[in-house]
């Protein structure tokens, strides 16, 4: 299909390819997920593959299309317009081969072109799509690749980075996921009652994780991605509009706030991370943490404590706190402890272990993080652990067993960013190593 091109609406001059491939990559993540839900809205889900393919050509086209030509003043619109020309000439050449539903064919053929681009209607898309992608007819670790995968545009990579899995078996779960919705037929519309009560907690799942790929980035060249934590924040927002009772995703959007307001004081000018204990806290962003306080004030009327909620309360008391050192340890611990009761899970253990050795007790928490090591082969190969291993092995003086972390945790992580920062610590422990 010929690409539409309005050359009265450029505005933007010849671009470099790099610039063009950057807001590619960006819109990707914006709009990637927001173009599938429309389409599919119109198609039904049993036609998910097909639009996922027709916006990764429109993606394609609009790479190709603007290096030569330039960018356009609306790039979202300009993707929305060529994707719905594609998926109308796809309708064609799917009816000439099979009968398709009389109302499908009337929601494509009479939309007018300004409806694709109404932020309500893609809103109400990107919302029928993530309950559907809750069915009960799908596994929930299924659940969540769906929609990780195709509305958060997660490669396979991110996602069993996110979900600590092979990234084989997470390929091997979406083929049968996707091959599952053309075979069964699955409602895109929004359930209620107690089933949309169960779907509500799996999108929130997703949207949690979706933050945390942002917020700790797997990308190898950047420590943060706040594309994806904004977007995050946006899918979030929508949830807490549209079930005003609901305070579990309130809980969410509250720790997404807490987390946002610390951006700017996370990477140093270098690009590498700065943790906590040494960030510039006249750099937290106070509205965004005022924010986030409201939003945790209305997550508490109810008698609803989800994990989110106890996240929450760990960030908020985080910011709260006026220096690192008078952090209230105790009651962090407490939370964790809860959380761990709540939601079992290795990373909690880890958290546990570092919250106490800020309590003192250093030598018991490298013991915690040892058996735990040696509990779950997931955190074998988490480097996360290893670099935590290192820094608690330096404050108690054993400067080999801190090497031999410190090196494993820099050969675990892909991120340039991280190896320089391990690499930094690993010179001033032993000057020689190198490489």
């Amino acid at each position: 299909m010929r690409l539409m091109y309005d050359r009265q609406r450029m505005s933007t001059p010849l671009k470099p390819e790099k610039q063009v491939s950057q807001l590619i990559s960006h819109l990707f993540r914006q709009e990637y997920g927001k173009i599938v839900a429309y389409l599919t809205s119109l198609f039904g889900l049993h036609q998910l593959q097909s639009m996922e393919d027709i916006t990764q050509e429109t993606l394609l086209d609009a790479y190709r299309n603007w290096s030569y030509r330039g960018i356009p003043e609306a790039p979202d619109k300009w993707l929305f317009k060529v994707a719905k020309n594609k998926a109308i000439n796809f309708y064609k050449r799917e009816k000439r081969r099979a009968e398709i539903h009389d109302h499908v064919a009337h929601n494509l053929l009479t939309i007018r072109e300004s409806e694709v681009y109404l932020s309500e209607e893609v809103s109400d898309s990107m919302l029928r799509m993530m309950f559907a992608c809750m069915s009960p007819k799908f596994s929930d670790i299924n659940k969540i690749l769906l929609v990780l995968n195709t509305l958060c545009g997660f490669n396979r990579k991110e996602i069993a980075q996110a979900l600590l899995m092979e990234e084989e078996a997470v390929k091997k779960r979406l083929f049968r996921a996707k091959r599952d919705i053309r075979e069964q037929s699955i409602s895109l519309a929004v359930p209620v009652g107690d089933e949309l009560e169960h779907r509500l907690q799996g999108v929130l799942s997703c949207l949690y994780l979706l933050f945390n790929e942002g917020y700790n980035s797997s990308n190898a060249d950047e420590l943060i991605r706040k594309d994806i934590c904004l977007e995050a924040i946006r899918l979030c927002k929508l949830l807490v509009i549209q079930f005003e009772e609901e305070t579990t995703s309130k809980a969410l959007l509250s720790l997404m706030c807490f987390h946002a307001a610390r951006f700017q004081s996370r990477i140093d000018d270098k690009g590498a991370i700065i943790l906590i204990g040494n960030q510039d806290r006249k750099k937290w962003d106070q509205e965004l943490i005022a924010l986030g306080t409201y939003y945790l004030s209305k997550a508490s009327h109810g008698d609803d404590l989800s994990s989110f909620h106890l996240e929450a309360a760990i960030a908020a008391e985080h910011c709260k706190a006026r220096s690192f050192e008078e952090t209230d340890w105790q009651l962090i611990l407490r939370y964790y402890h809860h959380l761990s009761h709540l939601k079992p899970s290795p990373v909690i253990a880890l958290n546990i272990a570092l919250v106490t050795s800020q309590l003192g007790e250093v030598a018991e928490a490298v013991s915690q993080l040892k058996v735990l090591a040696e509990a779950h082969k997931s955190l074998k190969n988490y480097y996360l652990l290893h670099a935590s291993l290192g820094e608690l092995y330096i404050r108690l003086d054993e400067k080999d067993l801190a090497l031999a972390s410190l090196l494993k945790a820099r050969d675990l992580t892909k991120s340039i960013k991280e190896i320089t920062l391990l690499e930094e610590k690993i010179q001033s422990i032993h000057p020689i190593i190198s490489g």
